[in-house]
């Protein structure tokens, strides 16, 4: 029962983590969404945002970084 606890903590911390970094994210004005490869479709009141590109470089940063912790932290 305690392992449960302590994994709920981590993915809270996790979660909260993620959050602020998309709050941060936001308000710098990133241009993610609007990179060269995203497709945008516009008809009306019918919008289809399909980020490509976005998706891709998203992919490869998150790739390094869990690479990297697990490297670190690998005993």
């Amino acid at each position: 029962m305690e392992q449960i606890g302590k994994i709920f903590i981590v993915v809270g911390v996790l979660v909260a983590i993620i959050g602020a970094f998309l709050l941060i994210v936001g308000r710098i004005n990133l241009p993610f969404g609007n990179l060269p490869g995203d497709i945008t479709i516009e008809k009306g009141n019918f919008t289809c945002i399909m980020p490509i590109a976005t998706s891709i470089l998203l992919s490869i940063v998150l790739t390094l970084l869990i690479n990297l912790f697990i490297r670190l932290f690998h005993h």
